[in-house]
C-alpha cells in the first residue's frame, strides 16, 4: 500500500565517502520518477536547523554520478543534538512540507535521524555511507569498496621502493574502531601482516614473522595496520621493532589519511548506492521509517535504526584465516 508523498528531503551529514553523490542522484531521479518532489539539505542537520532547504530536479545531479564526496556538502552538527536545534529543525521541516526524509552517513547520522524520526514521528531511511563499513545490518557501506581499491593502489606503489630499498612499512589505514579497510587491502595488496581493532592480534607474532623474515633475507615487508589497533599507535609499533632489530630492519611508517575519502567511486559504490537509493524512496512511499536500508547476500534488507546504531558488524573469521595463511 502505497502512502502519499509529494515533497522528499535528502542530506548526508557525518564523514563524506565516495558514492554519496550516486546515492543523492538516485533519491533525486527516484522522486522525480514517482512524481514527488525532492528537496536538498546542505550541511546535513546543520542545513536542518539553518533552513538550507532547496527544491532539486532531475537536472540537478546530472553528471555528478562519477563525483567523489558530496554535492551537498556535509557537517556535524553539536546542535541536532539538542532540544532547541531538533524544534528549529522540524519547524524548517514543517515550513517546506517534507513527507519524509533520506539521511546518507554512518552511525552518528542515524542516531540522530532515529532520535529525530521519533520525536516528530517523521518518517526517515538511512543509506549507510561510511568508508569504515562498520554498520551493522549491511554487507558492504557505500564508499567502503572505493576506499578498500585506494588503498591497494597506495600500497602497490609503497611495496616497489620498499622492494628497492630492503624496506619494512608500517602503512595506517582509516579504520579507528573497525578493521575492514585494514584487512581487505591487506589480502588484496599481499601484506605480511594486517594489525587491526576488532582482535588484538599478539604483536609477538608480528615479530615472530619479521624475526623469520630476516633469517630467509626476504627483501621487503609491508604491515597494514588500522588506526584503532590495540598494540597503540603506527609510531609506537615501529619504534618497538627498532628497539627489537636494530639494524636488521630499514622502517618506514607512512600514514595514508584523508586520501582514503577521496577519488571517484567505483562502479561497485555507484552500483550499490544506486540500488540503495532508489529502495529508501520507495521505502518512503510504503510507509516505512526508521528504518536503514542495505545489501545482505545481494539482497535488499531493512535494519531498525536501533539495530544499525547499537551492534557492531563482525569481521569474518574466514578473511581473518586466509589472512594468515597467506602471510607467510
Amino acid at each position: 500500500m502505497n502512502h502519499s508523498k509529494e515533497r522528499i528531503g535528502v542530506l548526508t551529514s557525518g564523514g563524506d565517502a565516495p558514492g554519496m553523490n550516486a546515492a543523492i542522484r538516485a533519491v533525486v531521479r527516484s522522486c522525480v520518477y514517482y512524481g514527488i518532489t525532492p528537496f536538498g539539505i546542505a550541511q546535513g542537520y546543520e542545513g536542518l536547523i539553518n533552513n538550507d532547504i532547496f527544491q532539486m530536479d532531475a537536472g540537478s545531479v546530472k553528471h555528478i554520478i562519477h563525483q567523489g564526496g558530496t554535492i551537498l556538502k556535509s557537517a556535524r552538527s553539536l546542535e541536532f543534538k539538542t532540544e532547541e536545534g531538533m524544534q528549529k529543525a522540524w519547524k524548517n521541516v514543517q515550513e517546506h512540507g517534507l513527507d519524509g526524509l533520506v539521511v546518507i552517513g554512518g552511525d552518528g547520522t542515524f542516531k540522530g535521524a532515529m532520535e529525530f524520526g521519533e520525536k516528530f514521528s517523521f518518517p526517515i531511511i538511512g543509506i549507510p555511507g561510511t568508508i569504515d563499513n562498520d554498520i551493522y545490518g549491511t554487507d558492504f557501506t557505500v564508499g567502503f569498496d572505493t576506499a578498500v581499491n585506494t588503498v591497494v593502489e597506495a600500497v602497490d606503489k609503497i611495496r616497489d621502493t620498499a622492494t628497492s630499498h630492503n624496506r619494512l612499512f608500517f602503512i595506517e589505514v582509516m579504520g579507528r574502531d573497525a578493521g575492514f579497510i585494514a584487512m581487505y587491502s591487506g589480502i588484496g595488496a599481499g601484506a605480511e601482516e594486517v594489525l587491526i581493532p576488532e582482535k588484538d592480534r599478539d604483536v609477538e607474532r608480528l615479530y615472530e614473522s619479521l624475526e623469520q623474515t630476516s633469517q630467509r633475507k626476504k627483501s621487503s615487508r609491508l604491515v597494514i595496520v588500522a588506526e584503532g589497533d590495540k598494540n597503540g599507535s603506527v609510531y609506537d609499533l615501529e619504534r618497538e621493532v627498532k628497539q627489537r632489530f636494530g639494524d636488521r630492519y630499514e622502517t618506514k611508517v607512512t600514514i595514508l589519511g584523508h586520501v582514503q575519502r577521496g577519488g571517484r567511486p567505483s562502479c561497485t559504490d555507484r552500483v550499490l548506492a544506486s540500488r540503495l537509493g532508489v529502495t529508501s524512496v520507495e521505502a518512503l512511499r510504503d510507509g516505512k521509517g526508521g528504518f536503514m536500508v542495505g545489501v545482505r547476500n545481494r539482497k535488499i534488507r531493512f535494519t531498525d535504526f536501533d539495530n544499525a546504531t547499537k551492534r557492531n558488524p563482525e569481521m569474518d573469521q574466514e578473511l581473518m584465516r586466509v589472512a594468515d595463511i597467506i602471510s607467510i
